[in-house]
């Protein structure tokens, strides 16, 4: 387990749990977003997530004692050293009212296996509740105020392989929530270890961004 952000003075926080991705994954994804999405709608119609904080969401458990904090780090940590291999595939352009997202095929069910193990547990300790619509792999790429309604002509290229699996916080900030880690776990298959052993990024990542989407369905098809 790897620790990041200090929480310290927080009577509650703001948490949810993602996939991390590689380096190439965010390299490859953000430069798509870039030379795609900017492009097609114009600069100023809408707000790319920036590079380092693009994610695959798992959970968002919203307000929650500080105290829990240990439970859901060591929830994260148990499931991470049983998860297996992961491997996510670019399939479809998907947007709500608030976001765009890069849906991911779940090739094998691993990410799928691994959410629903983090989601069951954290909702046996009373510290997430379940959502009726199954969990959907997927990386919101960008924000708007209106739906662009694009059709991208081409996906990403290749294949996604999370780096750790993390637990965040989202502080609410007048320029809109960060994201900051404050403990991540490698994941089996990936550059950071085996699953068993810290993640080897000494930083946190952040995110500032507008706080515009419906933060109970981070991470669903609905975020």
């Amino acid at each position: 387990m790897k620790r990041g952000a200090s929480v310290e003075g927080d009577d509650r926080l703001r948490l949810f749990v993602a996939l991390r991705l590689r380096e190439a994954d965010l390299d490859r994804l953000h430069r798509w977003s870039q030379d795609v999405l900017r492009d097609r709608v114009g600069r100023g119609a809408l707000r790319l997530v920036r590079r380092d904080d693009l994610h695959v969401t798992v959970a968002f458990l919203g307000s929650t004692p500080r105290r829990d904090l240990d439970v859901v780090t060591e929830v994260v940590t148990q499931a991470a050293r049983v998860a297996q291999p992961i491997e996510l595939a670019p399939v479809a352009w998907r947007e709500t009212r608030a976001v765009g997202m890069v849906v991911l095929d779940d090739r094998d069910g691993a990410a799928g296996r691994l959410a629903r193990a983090i989601q069951a547990e954290l909702a046996a300790r009373d510290l997430y509740r379940p959502e009726a619509r199954p969990w959907l792999a997927h990386v919101t790429t960008c924000r708007f105020r209106q739906p662009p309604r694009l059709r991208p002509v081409a996906l990403p290229e290749g294949t996604c392989v999370p780096s750790d699996v993390a637990a965040y916080v989202s502080r609410l900030h007048p320029s809109g929530s960060r994201y900051e880690v404050l403990a991540s776990v490698a994941l089996p298959g990936s550059p950071s270890g085996d699953g068993m052993g810290p993640a080897t990024e000494d930083e946190s990542r952040t995110e500032d961004q507008p706080d515009t989407e419906d933060q109970r369905s981070h991470g669903r098809s609905t975020e």
